[in-house]
């Protein structure tokens, strides 16, 4: 007998939807039905950044540095004019109409700038002007904040300098504000993730240059499930934890009766999931010198 051949099996969201309804004992009959369970699907997926690690979510990002800036978005974020006039990297931008402040890190082309988080909030067709350059453009479109708040967190971090990656330490919010002298510059050694709506890397020393790259892996958000036809942002393996997770959510509106017992399938089918996912390395143990030497 023949086998298929395909491996291209995959859920949409109605898909789902109709399969969690009917562990449930239920069946999709109103529109309200399908509303409720997306809601509860996109609420589920926002539980599953706080369940650890996902490894298909997880994006090798860099963002080069520049000189003296030490706070920068935790994920690309560029702003787009009409030209770059003349604009300096480490020059504050101020737009004209809003009067919000960025601070210019890169320049990856004649009408493209990677910029720090905006204070305040620019609007398109302002002019901008750069507090050090004196020049003025443009801004073409909105900025848009959404890349760089998708970082849930940042894994680990190392700075290329002249092509060799070093690595850099991270330190908690208590160690970071207690380095006595921020503006200190050097090669960045050290770096803080400050989780804000959007999430800031914070690096120490100050840069003291416009070429190290800031090379970092960061956990980011899941797509949402907008449309009923949208399949989802997750490998194959997720299936089965998917619809059980979606199951165990309606049944916490729809079918008390079956709670535990879809609870209980739920919490085994992201273990077995989430095992499977992990991170596989060689273990390697060294004894210590001293215990070889007989001290």
């Amino acid at each position: 007998m023949a086998v298929s051949g395909s491996k291209n099996f995959e859920l949409d969201v109605a898909d789902y939807v109709e399969e969690a309804f009917e562990r449930c004992g239920l069946e999709v009959r109103t529109g309200y039905d399908l509303k409720t369970a997306k809601r509860s699907l996109n609420l589920m997926l926002a539980e599953w950044a706080n369940r650890g690690l996902n490894q298909w979510t997880i994006t090798e990002t860099s963002i080069v540095t520049a000189t003296g800036v030490t706070e920068y978005p935790a994920g690309p974020l560029l702003m787009t004019v009409a030209s770059d006039a003349g604009f300096e990297v480490s020059e504050t931008l101020t737009g004209g109409t809003s009067g919000a402040t960025t601070i210019v890190t890169n320049i990856p082309s004649s009408n493209t700038l990677s910029i720090t988080i905006p204070v305040g909030t620019f609007v398109s067709g302002e002019t901008l002007t750069g507090g050090t350059s004196g020049t003025s453009s443009t801004l073409s479109a909105a900025i848009d904040l959404s890349n760089a708040a998708s970082t849930i967190d940042v894994l680990s971090a190392v700075i290329t300098k002249d092509s060799t990656d070093l690595s850099i330490d991270r330190v908690s919010r208590e160690a970071f504000i207690n380095i006595p002298n921020k503006t200190s510059s050097g090669r960045i050694t050290q770096y803080f993730l400050d989780r804000q709506l959007t999430p800031v890397l914070k690096v120490w020393p100050a840069p003291n240059n416009d070429t190290d790259i800031i090379k970092f892996n960061r956990l980011t958000r899941m797509d949402d499930a907008d449309i009923y036809s949208n399949s989802l942002d997750l490998p194959f393996r997720f299936y089965p934890c998917l619809a059980a997770g979606l199951a165990y959510y309606i049944a916490m509106k729809r079918a008390p009766n079956r709670l535990q017992m879809l609870k209980a399938v739920y919490e085994e089918e992201f273990d077995r999931a989430a095992t499977e996912d992990r991170d596989r390395a060689s273990f390697t143990v060294v004894p210590a010198v001293n215990y070889l030497r007989g001290s």
